[in-house]
């Protein structure tokens, strides 16, 4: 089969790697490879909005300190310095692209208070930012003649020396990334593209626990792959539960209700109708993302109950229904009126603050190779994500990567002598129950041992049934006709041994990684 030669390959299709193509289409031909269609992502379900100072009363230094306090001193100081000072002008961008942002009647940007932060500085649109967003982004994209999208293209493996024969390990300082092996999931044929540089946006590994907010592809395909060809990763312990998702059992992935409601004035409350988060914080219902979690979960676990409250019966039912219209929708569909009955809500695996270890613009272990979004790990979460950060990070890192590798690819050619792939030998799998049985079996180890509240016993149990199901899964890749389940699933079994083995490590309770051995010193002020 013919080899693709191209400049830039941007494997995901969120705002990080729309924001990236963008910026570099000028400089050459740029592919963009997605699983799905190509608006499909975690950006695509970004309720809340992004965060950046934007009004006098706020500055700099306040949302600098607000994401350290979050990150419970394990942020990377320069990068939370480059992403809170470069942000503002990065969110102007995105305005100027065709993105568009709440106004109140005075014509100023109608600015949200979440969760963690001391000012209003979350610009959003209604209660679905990230799809407008996405929205704007894609009708650019559409424009360019650069740039191409190849959706429902699955990226199996990227290249490297490996596949040229040398051994590889993860000591090797030398490895680099040529381009990608990627199935084409309409014909079933795995092409060979070649990329003088390639770009990681591939979004986060919800899918790794059972209940998740995040689309069926986020499957942590990105790092997982770079894993295995011996790049870095780093903070994968820290996986951030969003405290409250809809309690609608059957319903997968969970619906998620922002904490945008919170900030607009909602109470959690235990079934009785009782509030708890006085118990936790001084900080309420306002408190960052991990110590609700921590609190519902444990208010859930003492009290026998599936689920806790969110009480908006006393909020303006007309301005709810202005500034979540979507969440207003769903409750109502489910015969839910939330100024009549309180709103059933559970923790549910949200985001990803560890990942493919970057440098300041993004550079990943690999030479040729970056990360952007949250597939990396820039430092800026430390143990636990300030809420509405995530979407400002990829926007300042995707344009860091772009300026640092438009100059970049000025000294790099195509790698020669590239071998297509090899799928001798191979057979179509017999019997799909083999794949859909081992996820579900990976995504109750990990809800079950591995969620918001871990113990040395409970990871030990984990990566003991994680090792059976890894030895089960390669005997079964080896002699199988790649597909996309088989290859996720694969990348499933990574991710969680990759959570576990660092959740070992780490033998103390910080932001999101909470040990019971630890919980009377950490139960309180967590992050604090």
């Amino acid at each position: 089969m013919e080899q693709k030669k191209i400049d830039f390959l941007i494997i995901g299709s969120g705002i990080a790697g729309l924001s990236y193509a963008l910026k570099v289409a000028e400089y050459g031909t740029v592919y963009i490879v997605t699983k799905s269609n190509e608006d499909e992502s975690n950006t695509k379900y970004a309720q809340g909005g992004i965060a950046a100072v934007w009004h006098d009363g706020d500055s700099v230094e306040k949302h600098i300190q607000d994401t350290l306090i979050a990150g419970a001193g394990l942020c990377d100081e320069e990068t939370v310095k480059i992403v809170v000072t470069e942000g503002t002008e990065r969110v102007k961008e995105l305005i100027a692209l065709g993105a568009t942002f709440d106004k109140n009647k005075d014509g100023n940007y109608d600015l949200a208070k979440e969760g963690g932060h001391s000012e209003h500085r979350i610009l959003h649109y209604k209660d679905i930012t990230g799809y407008e967003i996405e929205r704007a982004l894609i009708n650019q994209i559409r424009k360019h003649k650069n740039i191409t999208v190849l959706d429902h293209h699955y990226v199996i493996d990227i290249i490297t020396q490996h596949h040229l024969g040398e051994v590889i390990t993860s000591h090797s300082e030398h490895v680099k990334c040529f381009g990608a092996y990627i199935l084409n999931i309409k014909t079933q044929k795995i092409e060979t593209i070649l990329s003088k540089i390639t770009v990681m946006a591939s979004g986060g590994a919800g899918h790794v626990y059972a209940t998740t907010t995040n689309p069926t592809i986020a499957t942590g395909d990105g790092i997982a792959m770079v894993y295995r060809a011996k790049g870095r990763v780093k903070d994968m312990e820290f996986v951030q539960f969003h405290p409250t998702s809809l309690y609608n059992p059957g319903e997968h992935p969970s619906f998620l209700i922002t904490e945008a409601i919170r900030g607009f004035g909602a109470v959690l409350k235990t079934i009785d109708g009782k509030e708890f988060m006085h118990k936790y914080d001084d900080r309420l219902s306002l408190a960052p993302r991990d110590i609700v979690a921590r609190a519902i979960d444990n208010e859930m676990k003492t009290r026998g109950d599936d689920f806790v409250f969110l009480d908006c019966r006393h909020l303006d039912r007309k301005a709810f229904i202005e500034h979540f219209p979507n969440i207003y929708e769903k409750c109502m569909k489910i015969g839910i009126d939330p100024f009549v009955k309180m709103i059933p809500v559970v923790p549910a695996a949200h985001y990803l603050c560890g990942g493919i270890m970057v440098d300041k613009q993004a550079r990943s272990s690999i030479k040729n190779l970056y990360a952007i979004g949250e597939c990396s790990c820039t430092g800026l979460h430390g143990a636990n994500r300030l809420a509405s950060n995530s979407l400002l990070e990829a926007v300042v890192f995707a344009h860091r990567a772009a300026q640092t590798s438009i100059e970049e690819i000025k000294g790099i050619t195509h790698q020669e002598h590239i071998p297509n792939w090899d799928a001798d030998g191979t057979e179509h799998a017999e019997e799909m129950i083999l794949i859909t049985q081992s996820q579900k079996e990976v995504q109750q180890i990990m809800s079950n041992y591995v969620g918001i509240v871990r113990s040395e016993l409970r990871l030990k149990r984990a990566f003991d049934r994680l090792e059976i199901l890894y030895k089960e899964n390669e005997s079964l890749y080896d002699k199988t006709t790649v597909t996309q389940k088989l290859g996720e699933l694969r990348n499933l079994i990574c991710i969680g041994y990759l959570i576990i083995k660092h959740a070992i490590r780490r033998k103390e309770s910080v932001g999101l990684h909470y040990m019971a051995e630890y919980k009377k010193t950490e139960l309180k002020k967590a992050t604090i």
